[in-house]
């Protein structure tokens, strides 16, 4: 192996910022390849010790085990992502089925789990986090079939490998086919309702596609393209909408339908092997719902109101556009927005100009971090990026001592797959000295050169939100690296970014940050009450769209061992129609067949955590409008019960800690109008 390898030894930049600079495809192999020998061989020599097993020996012993793995898997998968080169897709097609070898290779070591079992914590008066991490690593190594045969165990691991396969190869098919659904027109007139700087930027995507002179409107993630909203020529509107709700059902070669299928199979068989009935009962056993009722619960009975709510909005679309028929889907949005400026006088596009993206980051974001939690930011050109779009920097607590390394990769581009996330480099931990580098991704439009980067209502409330997540790992103050930062359940992981959402609004926030692009006028006063008011429109749309799809994601991992589903369409229609859900002009936020949540991410059985962790943030919201607003008094009392204390505290112990009480559901209802009759 090369011994100019960087991930051979640790990075000597800032914070152990990877060198992407020196960094290649040519790497990745190499290192994992010696990663997943050190480990295996750290491994063994835990478990081939003559000396009795303790916490050190065995625990902290294997959380410092595995350092090359970590910063080459770290890297290699934050840049899959967000910039995958082919070299890399094939890289991760060999890599991915080998990591769930391995990791197999470590949960089911028996001499390791009897190791872990055989400490005594009471005798070793451990502290709560060490208890904690014991209690949580006895838990995942059952969970991942320490405790069954042989036998079992080959099948299990069989299953995971082919899994990690199969998700991998959705996740690539689904880029491939979103990548080529891009909508191209010739005729500029067919984009008549896009800002001068949107048919710019369309015209430098069609550019980037090799079909210059064109113009492209690239897909994001979710079914609702935002250029629905104002795109006036309806056949326009509709081609887009159709192009993003066919994504992996087009009988090409990047076609989902059999991955979904054969992933769900697997899935629930594995399940039953490791004793549990199905998917969704093994995934939520440990969140914070702990069982699959309880999250069903919740979604069933947000459903009836939140549909009725919906049908009453597009009622008064169909009212506002004086149709006899029902509202197309693919119109719900630019009628949504006729209805917002003629009844409503609120014209969300007219917001844009005001949303200039420097000034969001560095007026919104940033602004509203250090009136809260006293932190700064300075801007670091002096350290490397991975892609030129990707800005950095250094982040010092109040007291001015350094406290991480923040990324920002906000801008879409063919290599990035869709959507918007948070991801780390380097994990926060003081066993092993580590402190956190954190990187946004969002997936704005690029202008052209010299162009301004203006965006819309969603893409600022984006921003937002996954900087709360960017400040859930920065804040991160544990020991062990797998309790750090965003490593806590999944239903619970959405509660400090949709917290950080509230700030877009706060009047000392909005004022600060909304100014016109060109004439530096801020935004009148009068609209800011029109945000708000804006977002109330739609919420019953808003809320059955996300309600659909998430009950779609357990109705998938809900089947039983031997329930084989060969048409994921109808089950898909079949689903929603049970549920309550189907609602022709409210399509899911996800179809199945593009549903990368939980067929390529991490999500499976737990898409209900978005709408589970906001009955916290609501009721954190009531909390800090009751005590003082944007202030450090609020912040740091935020950030030290909460924020600070990553998966070392049991989550919904540390929410009850920073409120006072258990949550309640008021405040949710409230907010999206679902407590009305």
């Amino acid at each position: 192996m090369p011994a100019d390898n960087p991930f051979f030894e640790t990075s000597a930049l800032p914070y152990q910022l990877p060198p992407f600079d020196v960094i290649d495809d040519s790497h990745y192999l190499p290192a994992f390849e010696r990663g997943f020998a050190e480990q295996l061989a750290e491994i063994d020599e835990i478990t081939g010790s003559d000396e009795p097993a303790t916490f050190a020996n065995t625990v902290a012993a294997f959380e410092k085990s595995g350092l090359l793995l970590t910063r080459v898997a770290n890297t290699f998968f934050a840049l899959h992502s967000s910039d995958a080169t082919p070299e890399m897709e094939a890289i991760d097609e060999e890599v991915t089925p080998r990591f769930a070898a391995h990791r197999d290779a470590i949960r089911m070591n028996r001499a390791l789990y009897r190791r872990l079992t055989a400490i005594d914590a009471d005798a070793e008066n451990l502290d709560a986090e060490s208890r904690r991490l014991l209690d949580k690593m006895r838990k995942d190594f059952v969970r991942s079939g320490a405790e069954l045969d042989d036998a079992q165990q080959d099948e299990l691991r069989a299953m995971n490998t082919e899994l990690a396969s199969l998700t991998s190869e959705f996740g690539r098919k689904l880029l491939a086919d979103t990548n080529d659904s891009a909508l191209v027109v010739d005729d500029p007139a067919e984009l008549d309702g896009l800002s001068a700087d949107a048919v710019s930027a369309a015209a430098h995507a069609a550019d980037e596609l090799g079909r210059s002179g064109s113009y492209a409107l690239p897909l994001v993630l979710p079914t609702v393209q935002p250029d629905l909203a104002v795109l006036t020529n309806p056949e326009t509107r509709r081609a887009l909408f159709d192009a993003s709700i066919v994504r992996g059902a087009r009988a090409n070669e990047n076609d989902t339908r059999k991955l979904v299928s054969r992933i769900t199979s697997l899935r629930s068989r594995r399940a039953k092997l490791l004793g549990y009935q199905t998917h969704a009962d093994l995934q939520i056993e440990d969140q914070t719902a702990g069982t699959p009722e309880a999250a069903g619960a919740m979604l069933s009975e947000l459903a009836p109101p939140a549909v009725a709510n919906g049908r009453r909005e597009l009622a008064q679309l169909a009212e506002q556009s004086d149709s006899d028929t029902a509202v197309d889907p693919w119109d719900v949005h630019f009628l949504s927005e006729e209805f917002r400026r003629e009844r409503l006088s609120i014209d969300t596009a007219a917001f844009r100009p005001y949303f200039e993206l420097d000034r969001v980051l560095f007026d919104g974001v940033f602004y509203a971090a250090n009136r809260l939690y006293g932190i700064t930011f300075d801007e670091r050109t002096d350290l490397p990026t991975y892609h030129d779009g990707v800005r950095t920097f250094e982040v010092h607590d109040a007291d001015g001592s350094e406290l991480g390394l923040f990324l920002g990769d906000y801008f879409t581009r063919p290599t990035k797959r869709g959507g918007a996330w948070m991801t780390s480099f380097v994990d926060q931990s003081t066993l092993l000295g580590q402190k956190p580098v954190v990187v946004n991704n969002l997936n704005i439009p690029e202008p052209a050169d010299g162009e301004t980067t203006l965006l819309t209502l969603d893409q600022v409330r984006t921003m937002f939100h996954e900087f709360g997540h960017a400040l859930h790992g920065l804040f991160s103050n544990v020991t062990f690296p797998s309790l750090s930062g965003t490593n806590v359940p999944r239903d619970f992981v959405e509660y400090p970014s949709q917290v950080n959402e509230m700030w877009m609004v706060w009047p000392e926030v909005i004022t600060n940050y909304a100014r016109h692009y060109e004439t530096d006028e801020p935004m009148p006063v009068e609209w800011i009450d029109k945000i708000v008011e804006a977002r109330r429109f739609g919420q019953g749309y808003a809320t059955t769209e996300y309600l659909a799809a998430a009950m779609l994601d357990l109705v998938w991992h809900s089947l039983e061992d031997g329930e084989s589903i060969d048409d994921p369409i109808t089950f898909e229609a079949q689903a929603l129609d049970a549920a309550g859900l189907h609602v022709p002009a409210i399509p899911p936020r996800y179809r199945s067949c593009y549903f990368n949540h939980i067929f390529a991410g991490g999500y499976s059985a737990g898409y209900y955590s978005y709408i589970w962790s906001e009955v916290l943030d609501a009721d954190t919201v009531e909390w800090f409008k009751e005590n003082g607003g944007l202030g450090r008094v609020g912040g740091d009392y935020f950030r030290e019960t909460l924020l600070s204390r990553g998966g070392s505290v049991d989550p919904m112990d540390a929410f009850r800690n920073f409120r006072g009480r258990d949550p309640q559901i008021a405040p949710l209802l409230r907010r999206r109008g679902l407590n009305r009759d």
